[in-house]
């Protein structure tokens, strides 16, 4: 039989995480822009400046700004954490033809990572009512990044297609930091 003075050290070990967890989720916001302002500055020290002989392939993915002018922030968290789970599952495979600073790459996928678990930690993953927006949403970006990773195989992941990609991951970053900076 657990006594009485062991079930009160759990409920204040469950209540001490609470608070922290919840504090965390406070200062996300914050958080999440010195990440993006250093997954920014990663992307630059990962490669140098974009190739000429690249400009003759710039592609248009068309962001679907949409998703990160809800009306509940909450939406725009669990959009945000959609983000940079599809980043990150972009800036983990067949990088060897782009010939990045590898230090820089790691850094930057661990960012990414950390801030995923920080989101998926303070993002409510049990919507209360299912919301068939956030389902679209969640369509529009699988779609724009489906684009990124196509574009990617049929260039056979080569220079050019990896540094366009870079360029698009940085007009996608700089979007999130304007959200942020409004949340």
């Amino acid at each position: 039989i657990m006594s009485a003075f062991g079930l009160l050290q759990i409920g204040l070990i469950l209540l001490c995480t609470a608070i922290i967890s919840s504090r965390q989720c406070n200062h996300l916001p914050l958080q999440q822009r010195k990440v993006i302002e250093n997954s920014l500055r990663l992307l630059d020290k990962m490669g140098k400046k974009f190739p000429q002989q690249c400009l003759r392939e710039k592609m248009s993915f068309r962001f679907p700004k949409q998703v990160l002018r809800p009306r509940q922030k909450e939406t725009v968290k669990v959009a945000i954490e959609e983000i940079f789970q599809h980043i990150f599952y972009i800036f983990s495979k067949n990088l060897t033809l782009a010939a990045w600073d590898g230090t820089a790459l790691d850094q930057f996928q661990n960012g990414l990572y950390q801030q995923i678990e920080q989101l998926e930690a303070c993002v409510i993953k049990k919507h209360t009512r299912y919301c068939w927006s956030k389902e679209v949403s969640r369509l529009k970006l699988k779609r724009y990044f489906q684009k990124i990773d196509c574009f990617l195989k049929d260039r056979h992941h080569n220079l050019c297609s990896w540094e366009i990609s870079r360029a698009e991951m940085r007009r996608c970053l700089q979007m999130i930091d304007k959200v942020t900076r409004k949340l």
